[in-house]
């Protein structure tokens, strides 16, 4: 090529560089720390790290000793106040008047049995410390709805702190225990139960408790059942103040119903729900005073009958010996009856509410 093509190409080339763009490279990033990405949470998953966050720190191990000294079982709590009161299971406790306990950050702690009641399957300790302790909130377990978000948060297996989330199933269950003793007001979930999570609390989506699981449904295998927070803040006040629970007896197996709208509205009534009658202690004071199976119970002294919680309460102790006033609807139909409660006993097992 001569001299003057090989100026002219070169004067070319210089020429299209000036005009094409100039590329630049990003800055190199250190392999070992690459750029952070915080990833955004979705609805679901923000209402459950809500709860965990909010009650975790509350959730403790709850392992009885025996009185040689040894370990026997495992089960998990909640501190439900800063003084160290904590719910567990009845049958995680059981025949134990101390108890060790494991909070999520490590502690150690003593506690001593106040006082349990097999028919809920509850239990109330005082943790031994000096410290305020983690504790959270009870909720009203009466504002649950089937197909809410719930959280079950346990200890399975000695582990802290374990999550399961699931939806309310139903509502004011009564199922038959281990033990054959009938236990009342159970809310159902499908957020599953581990073994060694039995105890803890079942949160709603605002971080409070509705709810202490229990596992000792018989054949409830894959079912979460938890004691509704409104029984259990009964029961806590009862073996706070007696040591026990002493229950009046109407000789009935109750499960809380919805009522159809139609029959509330033409029977008068504003609340969505009542007590039906599934079965009858043909010697109790409910069928002396007249019941029947697949009666609807919606007052109690005038009082209305919102939910299982309500009767249950209704059956306290000032109840043993004093003639109550129940509304019930039969077939479309509103009537009255008188009862007088007797003391609910252990022997009769087969009944729900005696």
């Amino acid at each position: 090529m001569s001299r003057t093509k090989a100026s002219k190409y070169q004067t070319f080339a210089r020429a299209i560089r000036r005009e094409a763009p100039q590329r630049r490279l990003p800055p190199p990033v250190a392999a070992d720390h690459p750029p952070a990405v915080e990833t955004p949470l979705d609805g679901y998953s923000r209402v459950v790290v809500t709860a965990v966050e909010q009650v975790g720190p509350a959730v403790v191990r709850v392992h009885p000793f025996r009185a040689d000294g040894a370990v026997e079982g495992v089960g998990s709590g909640v501190i439900v106040a800063p003084d160290g009161l904590v719910l567990t299971n009845s049958h995680v406790v059981r025949g134990a008047s101390l108890v060790g306990l494991r909070t999520q950050d490590g502690r150690e702690l003593r506690a001593r049995v106040i006082g349990d009641d097999p028919d809920t399957d509850l239990a109330v300790l005082r943790a031994e410390s000096e410290m305020v302790l983690p504790h959270a909130q009870l909720g009203d377990s009466k504002t649950l709805r089937p197909g809410q978000l719930v959280v079950a948060i346990g200890a399975p297996l000695g582990f802290d702190a374990t999550v399961t989330a699931g939806v309310v199933s139903a509502l004011g269950r009564s199922l038959r225990g281990e033990r054959g003793r009938m236990i009342e007001d159970l809310i159902q979930t499908d957020a599953s139960l581990n073994p060694g999570s039995s105890g803890g609390p079942l949160v709603d989506g605002a971080g409070r408790v509705v709810g202490v699981a229990t596992a000792i449904i018989v054949g409830a295998q894959g079912l979460c059942f938890a004691i509704a927070a409104n029984t259990a803040a009964w029961v806590m006040g009862e073996l706070l103040q007696h040591g026990r629970v002493r229950r009046g007896a109407l000789g009935l197996v109750a499960q809380q119903a919805a009522l159809p709208r139609d029959l509330a509205r033409a029977m008068g009534l504003s609340h969505p729900f009542g007590v039906w009658i599934a079965g009858l202690d043909p010697q109790g004071p409910g069928r002396a005073a007249g019941l029947e199976t697949g009666d609807l119970l919606t007052a109690v002294d005038g009082r209305p009958l919102r939910g299982l919680d309500d009767l249950l309460r209704a059956l306290g102790p000032e109840s043993i010996g004093r003639a109550m006033r129940l509304e019930a609807i039969r077939q479309g139909r509103r009537f009255e009856v008188t009862v007088t409660p007797r003391e609910r006993t252990p022997e009769r097992r087969l009944e729900a509410l005696a």
